[in-house]
C-alpha cells in the first residue's frame, strides 16, 4: 500500500529562517498542504525559507507547481527559497524537468 499523508513540521530559528521538514509524498491531491504552509511562512516574514525534502517518496506536477511559485513569490519578496537534502526522487524529478540547478542551491 503507497502511503498517501503528507506531513510537514517546522523548525524555526531565531534568524528569519523556517525549515520545513516534508515527509511523504507530494502528490497534486495534496499539494495544497504545502502551499497552505508556505503561504503561511511567508505571511510570517521568513526571509529563507528551506524545505528539507530527505522523506518525500514522490513529487508530482502539482508539487513542483508549488515550489516553483513560491520559489518565484520569495524572490520577488526579497527573501530565499531552497530544497536541502532531497531524496532521490526529487533529485530525478528536478533534474529531469530542468529545476535542479534553481532549486537545490545551497542556502549559506
Amino acid at each position: 500500500m503507497i502511503d498517501t499523508n503528507l506531513s510537514i513540521i517546522e523548525d524555526l530559528s531565531k534568524d528569519k529562517t523556517n525549515r520545513l521538514i516534508i515527509k511523504g509524498p507530494v502528490s497534486s491531491s495534496n499539494a495544497s498542504i504545502l502551499q497552505h504552509k508556505l503561504d503561511e511562512t511567508l505571511k510570517e516574514g521568513y526571509k529563507r525559507i528551506i524545505l528539507n525534502m530527505r522523506e518525500v517518496s514522490f513529487l508530482a506536477s502539482g508539487g513542483i507547481r508549488v515550489l516553483l511559485m513560491y520559489y518565484k513569490i520569495a524572490n520577488g519578496r526579497g527573501s530565499s527559497f531552497f530544497i536541502e537534502d532531497p531524496s532521490e526522487n526529487v533529485k530525478n524529478v528536478l533534474g529531469m524537468i530542468a529545476l535542479d540547478e534553481m532549486l537545490l542551491k545551497s542556502y549559506i
